[in-house]
């Protein structure tokens, strides 16, 4: 899953960023504004984590506009103005939560995946394909039973074939959505990490899911007659 941090506090945004890829989420910072209404506008997230105290743009200003834009996208403020009336304001202002400096990090991550069984969309925890079965909550992957290791990355590639089951997904897409930046010229990781799953996803098994598709990309899903 993908996640924008905003936040101008380099050091702030250094901790979470790492806390949170050791989560297996991909990461996208923002240390101001203006920036943060850009990646929110240009990529598809499934949680935005928003401080308030912005250069450019308040996150107050940016969560307004994420909202006329972005209607359902999760939104949790992380600032450190802790008084009620800012919180009402930024509630009002369409905030899903609010979590105040100084914070632990376990609560942090919590509140980010209560977010995402939360929505932006009707959201199971569970993805299955055929006998393959990935949760979300547990980050546990198993076939016909099997439970089946995987590394943060192919963990992460596998959830968002899951996530889009029958639908091809372009190198570009792949990379945009699973890594933390952009690999231009360099789509041939996703190729890689592709052999790595179906090392451990498809080739122990009778039944392939993950196909390709030439000169686009990939697709997972059952076969189709």
């Amino acid at each position: 899953m993908r996640l924008l941090l905003a936040e101008d506090d380099r050091k702030v945004a250094d901790f979470v960023s790492r806390g949170l890829r050791a989560e297996r989420f991909a990461v996208d910072l923002a240390y101001d504004g203006q920036s943060a209404c850009d990646f929110a506008m240009s990529y598809s997230y499934d949680v935005i984590i928003l401080d308030l105290m912005l250069p450019v743009l308040s996150g107050t200003e940016v969560l307004k506009r994420i909202r006329r834009q972005l209607p359902e996208v999760p939104v949790l403020v992380l600032t450190a103005k802790d008084d009620t009336a800012t919180k009402v304001e930024n509630f009002e202002a369409g905030a899903d939560d609010y979590l105040t400096k100084p914070f632990a990090f376990a609560e942090l991550a919590v509140r980010v995946k209560a977010l995402l069984r939360r929505g932006p969309v009707v959201r199971s925890s569970v993805l299955r394909v055929a006998d393959l079965e990935l949760d979300r909550l547990s980050q546990q992957v198993r076939r016909a039973g099997t439970r089946i290791d995987l590394t943060g990355k192919e963990y992460a590639l596998l959830e968002y074939l899951m996530s889009h089951t029958g639908r091809v997904l372009s190198r570009t897409m792949i990379i945009e959505h699973v890594w933390d930046e952009s690999f231009e010229g360099l789509t041939n990781i996703v190729d890689v990490y592709v052999r790595h799953l179906r090392a451990k996803v498809d080739d122990p098994f009778p039944v392939k899911l993950i196909r390709t598709v030439r000169g686009v990309g990939y697709s997972l899903g059952e076969a189709t007659a």
